[in-house]
This record gives structure tokens, sequence and C-alpha cells, in this order.
């Protein structure tokens, strides 16, 4: 079959016109998969029994005329560090490659309710640290529009299995822009809800005042159905709320909703070609009526900073649990001295990154600098706030790039951690502020047939008040109509 603009909605209403079946359409990904797969590594397992089980419950359903819902039968693919029952998760980590989870998901659990299918798991930056899904332990994950290229990070596995028709769909988390910038690589649409819209219950964490969970998917349509379908509150995460009383409809109206764009993020850096793409959508934008203003998010400035010291704190309280004791156990281990253990395994099975953002983490915590780094940067993160909380009395939604560049080139950035960093400088404010946020390709690309760097996708980000994804979404809709 030819899975290419194969979406949520038009494999639903094929389903519907019995145009193929579910347990079909399912073996032909597989084999699909098992082709393309081979150049992309976009998947770390498979799950094609557990699969094709489920796909033949979805064709009996409809068999009895029974009614399904808009994504039963769907194959999607989710990212390894969220957790599926009975199915190593190992977050792209040595010291977590032979543990199977004990339980699914809330999102997992929602999905299956719905009657998905959950094609396999897939590739990301270990523990979800990196841009570009090279920190892999188990190797790097290439861009299927141009394999020579990344495919972002830390969800560049799903993006890029949606990018290269491998899943109609998939899940990510973004930290602090892993879903928005992998998206923005590959050519796909990437959500990061708000802070609290999606329960965190089974995802691996990384930074927990930060994690969310969000879909990726081909049109923002269909990132609109998934976010419907694993949002809400779940008694097993405090921090997550009903999203449903937040009221969340659309309120666009061409003549007088205001896009603001703010100063901070149209500055000297910007590649030549990102910055003509944005100025492309702004003009198509200003073309169905909507209005635009200059605002001012002044603490921008410091938000890489601020989340350079927020995030490894917490990842380094985060995986003080992954001793080699728990979860999973790696081999050969010559003594038996427990400290010894904790060393070896801690030493064996994080790679270099993780090691550095623990390292860091453990710094900024420690006594004596606490005060210095750790509670000064949660200052800034509330001044970062409060200036989005003032841009949105003047706006409704902000228009910002997603990456000051288009996909880098593989080890382009590996030995240079600092210009890995800086390409999340765009997406980390939103996380600080727990906002809304998302990635939509400025142009649709046929993936492979990339010649020149000037033709990379490039994704532009919209950025909405708290719980109002609905504004995002309805906007995302209208310039997708429009292309």
């Amino acid at each position: 079959m030819d899975f290419k603009n194969l979406t949520i909605k038009s494999f639903h209403e094929g389903l519907i016109k019995k145009e193929f079946s579910a347990a079909e359409i399912t073996e032909s990904f597989f084999d699909f998969i098992g082709k393309k797969d081979k150049e992309i590594r976009a998947y770390l397992s498979l799950g094609k029994d557990e699969a094709l089980s489920q796909a033949k419950k979805v064709d009996s359903a409809l068999t009895g005329k029974k009614d399904i819902g808009i994504l039963a039968g769907v194959p999607l693919a989710v990212k390894d560090n969220i957790l599926i029952e009975n199915r190593v998760c190992s977050a792209a980590s040595k010291i977590l490659e032979n543990y199977q989870a004990a339980y699914d998901a809330t999102v997992i659990k929602k999905l299956k309710s719905a009657e998905a299918v959950i094609l396999g798991k897939t590739n990301l930056d270990e523990f979800a640290m990196g841009s570009s899904t090279e920190n892999s332990a188990f190797g790097a994950t290439r861009n299927p529009n141009d394999l020579e290229r990344v495919p972002g990070g830390s969800s560049g596995g799903s993006a890029a299995a949606v990018a290269a028709d491998m899943a109609v769909a998939a899940l990510g988390s973004d930290t602090g822009g892993s879903i928005r910038q992998p998206a923005s690589f590959c050519g796909v649409v990437g959500l990061k809800p708000t802070y609290g819209a999606v329960s965190r219950y089974g995802l691996m964490a990384m930074a927990s005042s930060l994690d969310q969970i969000g879909p990726i998917a081909k049109t923002v349509e269909d990132a609109e159905i998934l976010f419907d379908a694993i949002k809400g509150k779940d008694p097993f995460d405090s921090t997550s709320i009903d999203v449903e009383s937040k009221n969340q409809k659309s309120k666009i109206k061409n003549q007088n909703y205001c896009i603001g764009l703010p100063e901070e993020y149209f500055i000297k850096g910007l590649d030549k070609e990102t910055a003509k793409a944005i100025d492309g959508v702004i003009k198509n934008l200003r073309d169905f009526g909507f209005k635009f203003k200059k605002i001012s998010l002044p603490h921008t400035k410091y938000a890489l900073s601020c989340y350079y010291i927020i995030m490894p704190a917490e990842a380094s309280t985060n995986l003080a649990r992954y001793d080699g004791i728990r979860y999973a156990q790696l081999k050969n281990l010559k003594t038996e001295k427990l400290k010894d253990v904790y060393f070896n395994q801690r030493s064996m099975g994080f790679g270099p990154e993780v090691k550095r953002r623990i390292i860091l983490g453990t710094f900024v915590l420690s006594s004596g600098y606490y005060d210095s780094y750790y509670l000064k940067a949660q200052k800034v993160r509330t001044l970062i706030k409060e200036d989005f909380d003032k841009a949105f009395k003047e706006v409704d939604v902000i228009l910002t790039p997603v990456s000051p560049t288009p996909a880098f080139k593989i080890g382009e950035k590996i030995e240079n951690p600092l210009g890995m960093y800086l390409s999340d400088i765009f997406t980390i404010p939103v996380n600080l502020a727990g906002l809304p946020a998302i990635s939509i390709p400025v142009k649709k690309y046929q993936v492979s047939s990339i010649k020149h760097q000037n033709e990379l996708p490039i994704g532009f980000q919209l950025i909405g008040k708290h719980f109002r994804e609905a504004d995002i979404l309805g906007l995302g809709k209208l310039y997708e109509k429009g292309l």
C-alpha cells in the first residue's frame, strides 16, 4: 500500500468504507518498516504480534457492525521513554537495555481504550537528553528528508517514523523542545501541550517540572485528534488538570485576532532560509486578515542558561534511581561491594551526555551553590513566565521560529555541547513557562527528494495561553488549508 499522506482521518474513512482492513494495513506497515527502517533507524523495537491482535479486534468490531472511534486500528509509534506493559522500555540507555515495564503509562491506557494499534517503540536521545537523536546508546536515527542529517531530538525517532510514513502518527515527550524541534526538522507537526494537560504517569522522568507528553502527526488536525485522546486529569499525576473545564474551543476571528512577534526571537544568528520562511508565514497570515503586533519578552535571553541549571538539577535527582540494582542490571561485574556496584553500573550504563548533565545537576544542587545557581534560576523562570503573561494581555497567540536553522548534518555538533544546546533556544522558554506550543511545517516537501539545503523542512512555532491549545490548533488548521 501507499502510505503517503495517510492521516488519522483518511485512515478512519478508508477503514469504514472497507477500502482495507486494519489487519491488512498493519501487516503492510510492518513490511514497509522492515525495508525502510534499515536506513532511517527510527524504531528501537517492534510489537508485531500485539499490533496484529489489536487490528483483528477492530476488524471483528467492524464485521459485527459496531461503531468504532476515530483512532481504532490507527498504526501509531511511541517514544521509548513511555511505558507499555510487558514491553522493553530502555529510554535508549544501556542501563535499561533489559528493563520490561510493569504497567501502562496513562497515555497508553487511553490509546488502548481507543483501540489504536501500537507498532513499536521509537529511538531517542538517551533519557531524552539531546537535540539530535545522536545520543542514543543504540545508534543515531537519520532524517528521512536527507539521510546525512539529524532528525532532531530528543523525539527524533517518532518524528522520523511519521515523516517516513512508517507510522500514521506518534507520541513524543517535550522537556525543552523535544517534540517541536524534531517535528520542524522532519517536516511534520508537533504539539507540546500545556504543562498538566496530559498525564506524565508512566513517562520516564527527566525534569519533572518541564516534561510533557504530546503528539507528532502529519497534520494539525491529526495532532488535535491525538491530543484529545490523551489529555485530561489523572489521579496518578497530581500535576494533571481537567482540560475540558478550561473551555477548549477556538475563538479565532480574523478581524480581531492579534498575533505577537517577539523581537527577541528574530535575532542575528537566525539562518537566512529560516528567516525567509517565517516571513512567508507572516505574509500568508496577513493575507488571511490577521493582525500582527511586535512584542517584547525581555528575559528570553536568560532562558537557555536558566534551563540548563533547572533541567540537569531535576534530571540528576530523577536518574539517581537507576543504580543498576533496581529496574535492570548490567552484566560482567567483578565485585560485590555495594559502592563499586553503583559506580560500575552507572559508569557503564550511562552515556557521556547523561553523565554530563548528572554532574552539572549535582553541582548546582550542592551545598554552597544551591542559592547561587538553582534558586536564582527558579527566580528567573518566574520572570520569563511573567513576560509571557504580560504579552498575552496584548496578543492572542505568539509566532516564532522553532529552531535557528534547518536540520544539521550528523556529527556536526556532537562534539560541541553548547552548539547543540543552542538549537533549542526558541523552544525552551515555552517549557519554563508551562505554555502550549506547536511546530507546523512552513511548506510540505516530498521525503527523500531534497536536493539543496534551502529545500530542507522548516517549521514555525505558535505559542498559546495556558490550556488554550484550541487557539494554536485552530490557527494551525487555518494555515494548513491555505497551503
